[in-house]
C-alpha cells in the first residue's frame, strides 16, 4: 500500500484523545487473596476514580470481574500526597482508604461496604495485616492540632471496632510496615528532613509484645548515605531489603551482618514516591526452599528473574517486558504489572512451572495495527562536562503516511517528573499520539534520573535546573546532528518537575522554538514556601538550604528571568494542586502576557497534581497539539475546539 504524502505533525492518526481517554484506564496493585486475584483500575471516565477489581476464576475457566468499590467509594490515599499503598486484602475483605474522606472503609465478599475508622484528622495508607492482634498496620499522617506540618508515624488500627492506636512516632517520616512470618517483629523505613528517601533512610526493627505494643527499635541498615527500601521476610524469618549502599539498589539480608544477596550494577529497586512498591517477593518451592522472584532494570529496561538466595545465582524468566512493577505471589504463579514498547500496561500472571503468561487485564482494549506504533531506540549521548546522558528515541511513524523528503520532523523533547524519577520503554499512547502525527520524541532520562545507580541519581543535587536543563539541550542536538529533527521546530515539554525543566530550558537556553509546562514549576521560592511535608525539603539537596540559599532559588527560578524568554509557552494546571500551586502558573503566564510571547493557560477545575479526569486529559492533549500547530505553521488533521493564544 502506498503511503499519502503529507507534512509532518499534519498526520492523520486513529490515535486520538478520544480513544485514549475512552478507552485506557491505569492499572496497579495486583495480588492474590486465597482463590481470588485482586488489582486496582484507576478510571479517567470516572472521574480518575480508582477501583478495587475482584477476578474469579470458575471451573469451566471462565472469570468473574466484581468491582469492591463501586462508586462514589474511590480507593486512593493522600499520606504523602502522592499515595499508594491505598488497599489490602484479608480473608477477601477489602481493606481501603477513601479518597474523599480519607478513612479507612472494608468491603466483604459480597460487597457490602461499611466505615471502619471514624478519625477525620488522620490518613492511613500501606497497611499489613496483624493476625494476633487482629488489626492493621498503617503508616498514619496526622492532621490534627495546629501544627506547622502534618506528624507522620506507624499505627493500627482494629478490625472489629476501628479504634486506633499509635505505635511509634517521632521520625519525620515511615515506611513499610512488614512483620515476620511468625509476627513477632515488625520491620519499617524511616527517614528525617531534609533527606529524601532515595537520600537517606533507615531500617528499624523492633519486637511485637503480647499486648501488642513495640518493644526498643533497632536500626538494622541505611543512613543519611544509604537509601534502603522495600524490608520482607523470608519464611525462616530473616529480614531482606534493598539497599544501594553498594553504588546500585541491590538486594541484602541481615545475619549476623548485612550480606548481599545478588551484586550487580543493575537497580532492583525504584524511587520511593508512592507506598506500596514491589519489586521481589518470595516463593516457597516444592523442595521447601525459598526462591525470589523479582525484577531489575539496566538502563531502564526491565528483566523478570529468580534469584536463588542461598547461592545469589540469577534466572531470567523470558518475557517480552521491559517496563515491570508490582510482584506479588501465590502457590500457583506471580501477578505483575508490565508493558513493552508494542504492548500496553497490563495485569500478567506468570506460572511458576512453565514460565508461560497470560494477559489478566490490560490497561487498553483496542487492536491497533503495529504500523502506528514507534519503537523505541534507548541512545546514550555525550552532554557537558565530557559526561553521558540517556533517552529514549521514537522515530515518527505512521503506516499511511510519510514527510516530503527534504523535511526534518519537529521534535517534542519530554522531560520526566520527579525530578528523581525515569522514563521506560513501555508502550504509551501518550507518546504514540505525537509520533503517529509526524513528531519526534526524545524522552530524556538526564543526569539525575534513577535507573543507572545512585552515582547517577546524586548528579542533579546542588544543580537542579542545570544538569537536566543541559541534557534535554544536548539531547535535542544529538538528534538534529543525526538529521532526525527540525532545528526550527524544537518543541520541550514537561510536568511538575519536568515542568520546572522545560520553563528553564526556554528561559536559559535559545535553542526551542515553544513548549509546554503541565503543572510545573516556575517560582522555585514559592515552591519552597507553599508545597506539602513529603517535599517541603526536597530543594534543599537539589538547590540548596532554604532560605539561606535564597539567591540560587531566584537565579534558578524562570519567573525571575521572564526576559530572557522569548518563546511561545502553554500551560495547563490543576486548581486544586497542594504540590504546584496554580499561582505558579498564573504568575509565569501574567508576565508572559505583560512582555507580549504568545502563551495560553488551561486551567482546570478539581484537579489536583496530574490530570485524572478524561475531560482534561483529552482537552490537554487537544489543546497542546493545537498549540503546536499554530506555533509550527503546520495544518493538524484532528478537528480541535481551540484556545486563544494570547499575543499571536
Amino acid at each position: 500500500m502506498n503511503k499519502a504524502q503529507a507534512p509532518f505533525g499534519s498526520w492523520r492518526s486513529p490515535i486520538s484523545s478520544d480513544l485514549i481517554v475512552g478507552e485506557t484506564i491505569s492499572l496497579g496493585g495486583s495480588c492474590f487473596d486465597g482463590d481470588y486475584q485482586y488489582w486496582a483500575e484507576g478510571r479517567p471516565k470516572e472521574g480518575g476514580r480508582t477501583v478495587i477489581v475482584r477476578r474469579e476464576v470458575h471451573a469451566d475457566g471462565t472469570a468473574t470481574l466484581v468491582d469492591m468499590n463501586p462508586a462514589p467509594f474511590n480507593a486512593r490515599t493522600r499520606v504523602h500526597e502522592y499515595g499508594g499503598g491505598a488497599y489490602l486484602v484479608h480473608n477477601e475483605c477489602v481493606y481501603f482508604s477513601n479518597f474523599a474522606d480519607q478513612q479507612v472503609y472494608v468491603a466483604d465478599a459480597a460487597c457490602n461496604i461499611r466505615q471502619l475508622t471514624h478519625c477525620p484528622d488522620l490518613r492511613f495508607a500501606n497497611g499489613v495485616v496483624d493476625e494476633a492482634h487482629h488489626r492493621i498496620i498503617y503508616v498514619i499522617e496526622d492532621h490534627s492540632g495546629d501544627k506547622p506540618e502534618p506528624e507522620n508515624l506507624i499505627g493500627a488500627v482494629s478490625i472489629e471496632t476501628g479504634s486506633v492506636t499509635f505505635l511509634t512516632q517521632g521520625q519525620d517520616f515511615y515506611s513499610s510496615p512488614t512483620l515476620s512470618p511468625d509476627g513477632r517483629h515488625l520491620a519499617w523505613i524511616t527517614w528525617n528532613h531534609p533527606d529524601m528517601p532515595w537520600d537517606g533512610t533507615e531500617l528499624m526493627l523492633a519486637s511485637v509484645t503480647g499486648d501488642g505494643s513495640l518493644g526498643d527499635p533497632e536500626r538494622i541498615a541505611g543512613g543519611r548515605e544509604e537509601s534502603v527500601q522495600q524490608p520482607s521476610f523470608s519464611s525462616d524469618g530473616t529480614l531482606y531489603f534493598i539497599s544501594d549502599r553498594g553504588g546500585w539498589w541491590n538486594l541484602y539480608r541481615a545475619r549476623s551482618d548485612i550480606e548481599p544477596v545478588c551484586e550487580m550494577a543493575a537497580e532492583f529497586g525504584v524511587p520511593h514516591w508512592v507506598f506500596g512498591q514491589s519489586t521481589y517477593a518470595f516463593r516457597r518451592t516444592p523442595q521447601e526452599t525459598d526462591e525470589i522472584i523479582c525484577t531489575y532494570s539496566r538502563n531502564n529496561e526491565s528483566v523478570l528473574s529468580r534469584l536463588d538466595p542461598a547461592t545469589g545465582e540469577l534466572a531470567n524468566i523470558a518475557t517480552p517486558f521491559t517496563d515491570i512493577d508490582g510482584i506479588s505471589l501465590d502457590d500457583n504463579g506471580c501477578t505483575l504489572t508490565a508493558a513493552s514498547p508494542t504492548t500496553l500496561g497490563a495485569v500478567i500472571n506468570i506460572d511458576h512451572a512453565s514460565g508461560a503468561y497470560n494477559v489478566i487485564k490490560t490497561s487498553c482494549a483496542l487492536n491497533l495495527d503495529a504500523g502506528y506504533y514507534s519503537i523505541p531506540e534507548a541512545i546514550d549521548f555525550p552532554t557537558a562536562d565530557g559526561e553521558t546522558a540517556y533517552a529514549f528515541y521514537y522515530p515518527p511513524t505512521n503506516k499511511d503516511f510519510e514527510a516530503p523528503k527534504d523535511e526534518r520532523p519537529p521534535l517534542i523533547v519530554m522531560c520526566h517528573g520527579g525530578p528523581t524519577g525515569a522514563t521506560k520503554s513501555g508502550l504509551g499512547l501518550g507518546k504514540q499520539f505525537w509520533t503517529s502525527r509526524g513528531f519526534a520524541v526524545l524522552d530524556v532520562n538526564y543526569r539525575g534520573s534513577t535507573g543507572y545507580g545512585r552515582n547517577y541519581r546524586q548528579k542533579l543535587n546542588g544543580r537542579w535546573g542545570i544538569v537536566d536543563v543541559e541534557d534535554a539541550v544536548y539531547g535535542a542536538r544529538h538528534l538534529v546532528d543525526r538529521g532526525l529533527a527540525d532545528p526550527g521546530r524544537l518543541a520541550i515539554r514537561g510536568g511538575s518537575a519536568g515542568g520546572f525543566t522545560t520553563l528553564a530550558a526556554l528561559t536559559f537556553e535559545n535553542l526551542f522554538s515553544a513548549g509546554a509546562s503541565h503543572y510545573g514549576v516556575g517560582d522555585l521560592e514559592a515552591l519552597a514556601a507553599d508545597t506539602h511535608k513529603f517535599e517541603s525539603r526536597y530543594l534543599d539537596s537539589m538547590i540548596g538550604p532554604w532560605p539561606a540559599a535564597i539567591d540560587t532559588y531566584r537565579a534558578r527560578s524562570p519567573i525571575h528571568h521572564v526576559d530572557q524568554l522569548a518563546c511561545p509557552v502553554i500551560f495547563f494546571q490543576g486548581l486544586e494542586d497542594k504540590v504546584v500551586p496554580p499561582n505558579q502558573a498564573e504568575a509565569m503566564v501574567a508576565a508572559l502576557t505583560k512582555k507580549g510571547i504568545p502563551n495560553a493557560y488551561v486551567p482546570f477545575e478539581g484537579e489536583q497534581h496530574g490530570f485524572r479526569k478524561a475531560e482534561n486529559i483529552k482537552r490537554a492533549l487537544d489543546l497542546e497539539l493545537y498549540f503546536y500547530g499554530r506555533i509550527f505553521g503546520f495544518s493538524i488533521a484532528d478537528t480541535i475546539e481551540p484556545i486563544i493564544i494570547t499575543n499571536l
